[in-house]
């Protein structure tokens, strides 16, 4: 199992990589023109991306309060894109570190409507991968609306050939 989360939260840094610096290369208001799509900005998708991972990660840190960036300052792109590498870093370093009574552990956690939940640690790293996965095939989406015509491909398949 540690073997395919390393895998994962990998392939996660290099994904967002991939999009994220296309994201920084566009002007301010590329980044922030309104589109259709669950967030409606490329901005605000990867925002969103940044807080998820942020919220899970002050959750397994069992932090009282979960704090988003998103509303702690108003991050411009670059900000977002450092943010958001660095957690995702964090979440690679913590699978590395973790021997498997940590991974298959409980994390009892209070989502952000207050529900109290319980969920094996190993879990939410696929859930964020997953998570990831779906809100940059969006930002594919929102690329295309913007008229960029060199999108990298993100597929794990591709991941897996640069090793």
């Amino acid at each position: 199992m540690k073997q395919l989360l390393l895998s994962y939260t990998a392939y996660e840094i290099w994904a967002n990589e991939q999009l994220l610096s296309l994201a920084v290369e566009l002007s301010p208001e590329e980044q922030n023109r309104p589109l259709v799509s669950s967030f409606p900005s490329v901005h605000k998708t990867f925002l969103h991306m940044w807080d998820a991972a942020s919220a899970w990660w002050q959750r397994l840190q069992m932090h009282e309060q979960v704090v988003m960036p998103s509303l702690s300052f108003h991050p411009g792109m670059k900000d977002i894109a450092n943010g958001l590498l660095q957690q995702n870093r964090q979440w690679y370093s913590f699978v590395e570190d973790a021997g498997e009574e940590m991974l298959l552990a409980s994390l009892s956690y209070t989502n952000m409507k207050g529900q109290p939940f319980v969920q094996p640690v190993f879990e939410i790293i696929m859930h964020l991968s997953n998570h990831g996965t779906y809100h940059r095939g969006q930002v594919v989406t929102l690329f295309r609306q913007l008229g960029v015509e060199k999108i990298p491909q993100t597929d794990y398949i591709l991941f897996t050939r640069t090793k």
